[in-house]
């Protein structure tokens, strides 16, 4: 069912949620030190190496848990405290990335240890996303989870705008600065995670079960749920098409003579589309239904594919990403909406493990795909392939009936602990 009581009808503002205050302000400085740590990574093997090849091996241990771990993740965040789960990630990433500035002061570090904590950050970086997506509804009232997604997001696409940046600056300061800092951000969190006070899921009778039965359980739940199944496929899908664009969108801006300079300020600006998208989310999630506003996102996006490759200048490219990057948030909060208006508590590790697995699972092959379209017919070809990809996507989505159909997620029932 999309519908449910609302347990509080006049909930108290966000900014005065002292839990939710707590999670955010902790995260929010956890993800700057994220952002400033992920640009350090490849700066520093290139620094130390100058291969390449390590550097993306690096990267590529850092990004391998999201296909790893997303599935047992899921059925672990479900059955261990969440709090608890938020408190051993951050501090173990903050002992991980405290080992690699260490390591540098005392010229010790090793390509294999750079692998391992990469590894081991992606790895805690699941658990932590899972159990703090899962932790949501126990935070805010049922009627604030679409702000409080909204918010969210604002906060990773800020943190993206101001650590990538301010990564290159503190690795110009030492070699071990940017580690150091992401080290003490991630304490940062702990400190503001432990003192909160509510319980972050619904008390269940202890159950063991097999782990492997569990995580089925999650897939065969998300299957029957017709709406959910579609959502997940357009992620997959569009996440397919998306992770070609930011290549896409360099080349492009090579071709129409833009300099280094120019090109870094246009991708930046897709941050500040999304910005202002989480601003605008939860009003336009109050007045437009939901089933609107995710086939409407579907054809923008089609239409902005067709404007990035027909913009004649660097501005114009530069002002169609931008105001592409509004619609990111808009989906999610829509997106999330439903998923937490159908799913119970003692599955929503699960679901949301096996949606993030299965939407992300496209990502190396679109970007693999888009690096041959480029090399092999240019950026306005391949922006035309990404709109008749997303277009596929729009038109099935309008004739699905689930989706056409689908009626306003309510708020749910509060959870019983609360």
């Amino acid at each position: 069912m999309l519908s449910g009581r609302q347990d509080e009808p006049t909930p108290i503002p966000l900014w005065r949620n002292r839990d939710f205050l707590l999670l955010w302000t902790g995260q929010v400085v956890s993800t700057i030190g994220s952002r400033v740590s992920g640009i350090a990574y490849p700066l520093l093997v290139l620094t130390l190496t100058g291969s390449a090849a390590q550097a993306g091996l690096v990267s590529a241990a850092q990004t391998a848990p999201f296909l790893i771990w997303f599935l047992p993740a899921g059925a672990l965040v479900d059955r261990w405290p969440r709090k608890r789960i938020l408190l051993v990630a951050d501090a173990g990433r903050a002992i991980a990335l405290a080992s690699v500035a260490v390591a540098v002061l005392l010229g010790r570090l090793t390509i294999d240890h750079l692998v391992v904590v990469a590894f081991t950050e992606g790895t805690l970086y699941v658990f932590f996303l899972l159990a703090e997506t899962a932790a949501l509804p126990f935070v805010v009232s049922p009627l604030q989870l679409p702000a409080a997604v909204a918010q969210n997001q604002a906060r990773d696409q800020g943190a993206g705008l101001v650590g990538q940046p301010l990564g290159g600056f503190l690795f110009a300061l030492g070699l071990a600065v940017p580690f150091a800092l992401d080290a003490v951000s991630y304490l940062v969190g702990v400190v503001m995670t432990a003192p909160l006070r509510r319980p972050l899921q619904e008390e269940r009778p202890p159950e063991r079960r097999h782990l492997a039965a569990e995580i089925w359980e999650g897939l065969r739940w998300l299957w029957g749920q017709h709406l959910l199944r579609a959502l997940v496929a357009i992620a997959s899908v569009g996440n397919l098409a998306f992770s070609a664009l930011s290549l896409t969108i360099i080349v492009r801006a090579r071709e129409l003579g833009a300099s280094t300079t120019s090109i870094g300020t246009v991708l930046g600006l897709f941050g500040v589309g999304a910005i202002a998208g989480a601003v605008a989310a939860p009003p336009v999630q109050r007045l437009v239904p939901s089933n609107v506003i995710l086939l409407g996102a579907l054809w923008w996006w089609v239409a902005q594919m067709v404007a990035l490759a027909l913009a004649p200048s660097v501005f114009v490219l530069g002002a169609v990403y931008t105001v592409g990057g509004l619609m990111g948030p808009i989906f999610q909060t829509a997106n999330a909406a439903y998923r937490y208006a159908l799913t119970p508590d003692r599955l929503q590790g699960r679901v949301y493990g096996v949606s993030r697995m299965i939407g992300w699972c496209t990502v190396p092959l679109g970007a693999l795909l888009g690096g041959i379209s480029l090399q092999s017919l240019g950026a306005v070809p391949t922006f035309a392939a990404l709109a008749a990809c997303l277009a596929v996507v729009a038109v099935a989505s309008t004739a699905s009936r689930q989706i056409r159909q689908a009626s306003r997620p309510e708020p749910s029932a509060a959870p019983s602990t609360r």
